[in-house]
């Protein structure tokens, strides 16, 4: 399954913030944890994720997935995105 749709929206810092209702440092300490899937480079300091992996997430997260499992979710969410180059 593509996880990549016709038009891919990347989110900057302040909107994952606000969307996940959390602070920088949990942010930080879940994407350490492995259950938060990390930012790439944008360029020029900017830094971005993908919409369609944060969805992912929250929706692991809303249908009670444990934690490994969302670290197994967010391991295939990364590793897809050098696959689909």
């Amino acid at each position: 399954m593509n996880t990549y749709s016709n038009h891919l929206k990347i989110l900057r810092k302040p909107e994952v913030l606000a969307l996940l209702g959390l602070s920088e440092t949990s942010l930080h300490r879940q994407i350490k944890a492995g259950t938060f899937p990390p930012s790439f480079s944008l360029g020029c300091r900017a830094v971005g994720w993908y919409e369609h992996e944060l969805t992912s997430v929250i929706k692991a997260r809303a249908a009670a997935k444990t934690e490994n499992e969302i670290i197994a979710i967010v391991q295939r969410l990364v590793a897809s995105r050098k696959q689909e180059i």
